[in-house]
């Protein structure tokens, strides 16, 4: 048979074939090298083995091991089981597993296997019962003489943890061989990191769990230094493009300032430094901008758009809704009415007529900041000159969606904003490539926000309580999960919660819903009258989620609470406390699980959108957060984004130094991580193409 390769197929192993080479395809393991990185999940302390001729029948913990000399089973009676008998020269014991017939097929006389358990005696028998086992295929090899950490794989695809142990057991021997280095030596003991063939095997087999710790961090770092490799190159890609540089003279900064009707917040003024100093250079502006909801994002925004229209180039602000794009685009036209700046707004569903005519001033430079959603990427959408792009809560859009709207030669200044707080790791990967600036102030003159929650059974109180800051002149959102009833979930929806709350007590006061399978035109009407207080109370889905402002609404009740997100919740919250009266927020809910508790708790405590967005990572994984998938990050093996950060800042630092030595990664010394990076990210970020 010839040699094992990193890349043969993961059907010529040993022992594999045909048939369980597609039971591993459906574990993603298609490959030796993929076989090779897939680690176990946890392990069992497995005790030396003892003769079974010393065996008192009393102890709490023993292993045995031997020779299964006969077989039986009770498939019927109340308790059903399967059970052996195990020899190992010096005596017998009887192996016992209640409802354990599927094991009749693994376990069969002349195979030698290792038991672990607690030992009784029944009628004058040594007996475990239930114990947890391993099959010894190489009785004469097995270490039994000493504690051993037993691997326990990811069972799936009817492939059970032991049979996926055997099989990388075959192939172990051969990792140092099989797995590539990536490094030299000095430059693995400047960081204190083992060699990445000894890294793998310890995965698998560890001498303790120190030795299995330090196979963790090497493998875990350079996870993430493939992650950052990829970011680096995005980042040096935007960096090498030219752009319009938009300088700002302390006329213009004087000008732009008198256009807003209030003076900024120390956090904003550092922003707005931040961004006109990217914005005087000649390569693109990149960076992030955070802020915690309401602390005044959308007018440091507005401040870059003005500098670009002050330079005579054209800006473009899209947001993830209707809703909020046509937010941004009426606060944008009060802050400058009177002004020469042309503004103006794209959504889908607009009159063609209208759409035309817009398109056509667009591409003659006759509109100067053009406010809109998703609809700024479709095709036909051609700005005159181009030279900076706003996009609000851009964890909405997707990695890929950066690029559509930059079109060729010159490439626009590029600002994303998020009220979303991002925890340090996720910052590092979803916008690793983005510079960041944080607004931590907010305005002045605010009132505080009280968060409580409450039961189902406690509505009427909550219902008159509502009334009772209606009829003092403020106004309430009602916010439910689902559009309209489900037959699978027992949840009040948002369309039902209307028909009730507009026919009950709060009907005099005006009842608005709004939801996003509303059309445009609808929705914005709905808006505008709760926006006027013409309507007082307004039931709707998530659509509020992000951006809505009207600073007399200063009551929310939130329906089934433990059905959102924390984060999600902490947008939601922020739609109220926009004024100087003090907020209510009533996260009503029945948490049936502790994870759902927790997050209730969490919100009720703090309004720290930092600790928050930390404890959402924590609680729900990077995954569910942004979609890892959508923003082109492949679910990490090792790595914990959480408790790794030291390490990722490590990588990232050694990732720029490679890319900035070598932009290309042409070196002889970073072929392998040249390799192993575009395997990881290269479909997804569409690396080293130039696109």
């Amino acid at each position: 048979m010839p040699p094992l390769h990193p890349d043969t197929p993961v059907q010529y192993v040993k022992g594999v074939g045909p048939t369980r080479a597609e039971q591993l395809r459906q574990l993603g393991i298609e490959t030796v090298e993929d076989l090779l990185l897939y680690f176990p999940r946890r392990f069992d302390l497995r005790r030396q083995a003892q003769p079974i001729e010393t065996l008192r029948g009393d102890e709490p913990a023993v292993t045995v091991a031997g020779e299964v000399l006969s077989v039986s089973e009770r498939p019927g009676g109340k308790r059903p089981f399967f059970e052996c008998v195990l020899s190992d020269g010096t005596g017998w014991v009887q192996l016992k597993w209640f409802y354990g017939l599927y094991l009749r097929n693994q376990i069969r006389p002349g195979i030698h296997l290792a038991a672990s358990g607690k030992i009784g005696v029944y009628r004058e028998v040594l007996q475990l019962i239930n114990p947890q086992f391993q099959m010894l295929w190489d009785p004469a090899g097995a270490k039994l003489d000493r504690d051993e950490l037993l691997p326990v794989y990811p069972a799936g695809a009817k492939l059970s943890s032991g049979v996926i142990a055997q099989i990388i057991r075959r192939v172990l021997p051969e990792a140092t061989r099989l797995v590539q280095s990536w490094f030299r030596d000095d430059y693995l003991d400047k960081r204190a990191l083992m060699p990445r063939p000894e890294a793998v095997a310890a995965m698998h087999r560890p001498q303790d769990r120190d030795h299995w710790a330090q196979a963790r961090r090497r493998l875990a770092y350079d996870e993430c230094l493939l992650m950052q490799l990829g970011i680096a190159l995005i980042r040096l890609r935007q960096i090498s493009r030219p752009a319009h540089p938009l300088p700002c003279s302390p006329l213009i900064d004087q000008r732009i300032r008198k256009r807003l009707p209030f003076k900024l917040t120390g956090a904003q003024d550092r922003a707005v430094a931040d961004i006109a100093a990217d914005l005087a250079r000649e390569r693109p502006m990149n960076r992030l901008l955070q802020g915690d909801v309401g602390s005044g994002k959308t007018v440091v925004a507005l401040y870059a758009a003005l500098l670009a229209v002050a330079n005579r180039k054209q800006a473009a602000i899209m947001a993830p809704t209707e809703v909020l794009a046509s937010q941004h685009f009426r606060k944008i036209t009060d802050y400058l009415a009177g002004s020469k700046v042309r503004t103006e707004l794209l959504v889908g569903g607009q009159p063609a007529a209208h759409r035309r005519r817009l398109l056509d001033a667009l591409a003659q430079g006759e509109i100067d900041i053009l406010v809109g959603t998703h609809a700024l990427l479709t095709e036909g959408v051609t700005f005159s000159d181009l030279a900076l792009v706003v996009v609000d809560e851009q964890h909405k859009f997707g990695v890929r969606q950066r690029t559509q709207i930059r079109g060729k030669g010159f490439a626009p200044h590029y600002l994303v904003m998020t009220a979303t707080p991002i925890p340090r790791t996720l910052a590092l990967t979803v916008f690793g490539d983005l510079d960041c600036s944080i607004i931590d102030e907010m305005p002045p003159g605010r009132g505080t926000t009280t968060t409580r929650c409450a039961a189902i059974d406690e509505m009427d109180a909550i219902l008159a309580e509502v009334q009772g800051r209606l009829d003092a002149g403020q106004q309430a959102y009602f916010i439910y999960p689902l559009v309209n009833p489900s037959p699978k979930l027992q949840l009040t929806a948002a369309q039902q919660a209307y028909t009730e709350l507009s026919g009950g007590p709060l009907g005099r006061y005006g009842v608005g819903l709004v939801h996003g399978q509303m059309p445009a035109p609808q929705k914005e009407a709905v808006m505008a009258d709760f926006r006027l207080g013409r309507t007082k109370v307004l039931v709707a889905s998530v659509v509020v989620e992000v951006g809505v402002d009207v600073p007399a609404a200063n009551v929310m009740v939130i329906m089934h609470a433990e059905r959102f997100g924390l984060a999600q919740l902490h947008q939601l919250r922020g739609r109220i406390g926009r004024s100087a009266a003090d907020a209510l927020c009533i996260l009503v809910a029945e948490p049936k699980n502790p994870l759902a508790r927790q997050r209730i708790e969490t919100l009720a405590e703090t309004h720290d959108g930092f600790k928050i967005a930390e404890e959402d990572l924590r609680l729900r994984g990077p995954g569910e957060i942004f979609g890892t998938q959508q923003h082109g990050l492949p679910e990490l093996k090792v790595a914990d984004l959480i408790e790794d950060f030291e390490l990722l800042r490590l990588a990232r630092r050694d990732a720029f130094d490679i890319v900035a030595d070598d932009p290309g990664m042409a070196a002889p010394h970073h072929q392998e991580l040249r390799r192993q990076m575009l395997r990881a990210y290269g479909g997804k970020l569409d690396l080293l193409t130039g696109a």
